[in-house]
Formats: C-alpha cells, sequence, structure tokens
C-alpha cells in the first residue's frame, strides 16, 4: 500500500500541484454466489475484496472538478462542472463521479465545491470486480467528507446504483454498489436484493483462500446482452403474474417455479427465469453450508451456480467455461465459478492455500494453449467498505 500511496503522491503533485489532500480507498468486489439474481429480486453473497481504487482528493474554490486516473494517464485530466451534468462521452469513466454528483444534487446535496482528485486501481479493469461501483460509492463518501452531508453509507449505495443506471445507462442491480460500500473484513454479506435486508456471515475459509483469475478477455457491460437478460426475466415474471401474487423472481421456490413454469411462453425466457429461481434457492442453500462449516458443499453448488450461467441464462463465454472446467479438475480446488456480469470478465475459485501455486501454474499453461493468450491471477483478502484513510 506503501508504494501505491507515494505514486498516487507524486501523481497529484505532478498534475495538480502541491496541495492538502485527503485519502480514501474504495474496494472491488466478488460476488461468491448469486449471479445474476439481484435485478430478480434474489439473494447475493458478495464481500469487499482488498484490491480497489485509491484516491488523493483536494477541494476547489471553485465548482470544477478536474480528475486523472493514473491507470489511464494517456487519457489525460477528465474536467467538468458540478452543476448542471449531463452526461458527456468525453470525459468517458469521469462519467461514473459525475453522475454520482447529479443524483445526490436531485437528492436535495448539492456539492458546495469542485475538488482536484487523483485516482490509482489495483482493481484489474474490465475483470468483473465492480470497478464502477468502486468509483461510484469513492465519490458519494468524498462527497459526504467535504459537504458535510448527513448520509448513511446505505443511501451512497443507492445514490450510486441510480447513477449507474440513469446517468450512465447501465441497468445494474444493488448488489456492486452495496458489497463496496457496505463490505466488512473478513465477512461476506447475504443480500436480500428485494428488500435490502442484510446480514454478514464470516467467512472462514480455514486453510483456503480466495483465488480471482482474470480470462483477460476484452468485455464491455454496457452491451446490449446484459439488459436483454433482464427484459427476459422481466417479462417471465409478467406471465407468472398472471397467476401467482408474485412480485419478483426471488419470490419463488423451485417447486411452485417448476409447477408453474408452462405460464412463461417463451423456451429461452423460461430457461433464463429457470436460472433465477434456482440460483437464488442456491445461493441460501450455500451460505447455510458455509455456516455449517460445509465448505465441501458450497464448492459444489458454485459448480452448480456455472453451469445455470452456462445453460440456461448464457452469459458464460468459451474462456470463462474454459478457467471453471481447468479449476475443476485441479487438486486443492473447492468450487469454481463465474464471476460478475459474464461475457468476459472472471472466475472466482476457493482453492486451499497450498495448492495456490500449482493451481496457477497449470491452469495458466493449459489455459494460454486453449485461449491463445495468458490469464491473470489474484489471491484476494476480504476488505472493509469504502472509507477515509
Amino acid at each position: 500500500m506503501i508504494e501505491i500511496m507515494n505514486t498516487l503522491k507524486a501523481g497529484f503533485v505532478k498534475y495538480f500541484g502541491e496541495q492538502k489532500t485527503t485519502a480514501f480507498f474504495s474496494p472491488g468486489r466478488v460476488n461468491l454466489i448469486g449471479e445474476h439474481t439481484d435485478y430478480n429480486g434474489g439473494h447475493v453473497f458478495p464481500c469487499a475484496i482488498s484490491l480497489g481504487t485509491y484516491a488523493l482528493v483536494a477541494p476547489r474554490q471553485d465548482m470544477k472538478t478536474r480528475a486523472i486516473s493514473l491507470n489511464y494517464e494517456k487519457d489525460g485530466i477528465k474536467e467538468f462542472s458540478m452543476e448542471n451534468l449531463s452526461y458527456d462521452e468525453s470525459i468517458g469513466w469521469a462519467n461514473y463521479i459525475a453522475g454520482v454528483v447529479k443524483v445526490f444534487e436531485d437528492a436535495g446535496m448539492k456539492a458546495t465545491c469542485g475538488f482536484d482528485i487523483a485516482i490509482y486501481g489495483n482493481l484489474p479493469g474490465g475483470a468483473g470486480l465492480s470497478s464502477s461501483a468502486s468509483l461510484e460509492v469513492l465519490m458519494g463518501v468524498i462527497l459526504k467528507e467535504f459537504c458535510g452531508f448527513e448520509i448513511e453509507m446505505i443511501e451512497i449505495v443507492k445514490l450510486g446504483q441510480k447513477a449507474e443506471n440513469q446517468f450512465v445507462g447501465v441497468n445494474c442491480g444493488i448488489m456492486d454498489q452495496f458489497a463496496v460500500g457496505m463490505g466488512k473484513k473478513d465477512c461476506a454479506i447475504l443480500l436480500d436484493c428485494n428488500t435490502l435486508k442484510y446480514r454478514y456471515s464470516k467467512l472462514d475459509l480455514r486453510d483456503a483462500c480466495i483465488v480471482i483469475t482474470n480470462t483477460n478477455k476484452p468485455h464491455s457491460l454496457n452491451d446490449s446482452e446484459y439488459n436483454l437478460r433482464r427484459q427476459q426475466c422481466e417479462h417471465a415474471l409478467k406471465q407468472l403474474q398472471e397467476k401467482l401474487d408474485i412480485t419478483s423472481l426471488g419470490d419463488l421456490a423451485n417447486p411452485e417455479f417448476d409447477f408453474n413454469a408452462e405460464l412463461i411462453t417463451d423456451e429461452v425466457e423460461r430457461r433464463r427465469a429457470h436460472h433465477a429461481v434456482y440460483e437464488n434457492r442456491r445461493t441460501l442453500t450455500a451460505v447455510e453450508a458455509l455456516e455449517l462449516n460445509d465448505i465441501q458443499r458450497f464448492g459444489e453448488l458454485m459448480r452448480a451456480s456455472h453451469e445455470s450461467l452456462r445453460d440456461d441464462y448464457e452469459v458464460t463465454c468459451k474462456e470463462l467455461d474454459t478457467l471453471a472446467e481447468l479449476a475443476w479438475q485441479q487438486p486443492g480446488v473447492i468450487g469454481s465459478r463465474m464471476t460478475g456480469g459474464g461475457f468476459g470478465g472472471s472466475t472466482v475459485s476457493i482453492v486451499k492455500k497450498d495448492a495456490v501455486e500449482d493451481f496457477k501454474a497449470v491452469v495458466g499453461k493449459k489455459y494460454t494453449e486453449i485461449i491463445g493468450y495468458a490469464p491473470s491471477f489474484y489471491v484476494a483478502d476480504i476488505a472493509d467498505g469504502t472509507r477515509k484513510l
């Protein structure tokens, strides 16, 4: 971390000169199980991780914000006014922070100044570890700190999601921002996305750890496929609601869904809904298993989750399937599955500590032979949520 802060300090001074700064950290997140259930009113089981976004911030005397990402220095400083904000293609990634300023203002919390912000992340871009949510919650915490807003973290989380939905135009559920903002060291969060009821579950992996493997396949979540899955599930829900008194697919138990599945006339939409319902129940079963120290069962359910995402939801790809299948064959792997939106990004694996180096060597070599380029591996700790350092 000292190295990161030194890089950040040098970068801040280079672009904005010597100023008194305040440091912040906002984590990424990995979802252990419960994928594409969040916008279907189901449960998810994410945790915040020790990789994330670091920032140095200085308030300005005017209403202008200048931001530099030291990961994308060639893109230069992104500058925007804190007033009359609307989506601006020319500022690229900075729309994620501008969007938060806008939704805060819409909620009656108008920024009182602009900022100079230098950002440096050790979250791999495009890995599906929620670098966008990390930025959004970070900006919410910055606004709270400097503008004195009385706002709880849970509200910052909701506004972060709103910024991504309404300002950036990605129809994400609440999970990413929730895990980033509400993360707690050594715990995962069982979150009911319908009610936002949540509880922390101590993650005692014993002699194992979490390994994130990035396919390194370029992907963009803004793609139409993600929004299409949402529409398919919404349409399936409407057809079920003609007979059933439910508000979301997450309200259904598996047998009830099976009994009424014929109400969904489109076969593809039926499979999409099947995933949403079964994945929700699978998540609850998996958390129970973990709390009974049955880590083996948890691993089996991770595999079942991946298979459902591959066959029913169709959001995996050759790269993700290759990583998962290689992991399942590897000694010392308790469970492995794709994590995040899909179509690229990463897998999450629970691997025995003494097997991690072999896991990286064998999976890395075989994946490269099959796909033609290498994956990247990250061993992550489970961390606290977004905070001032």
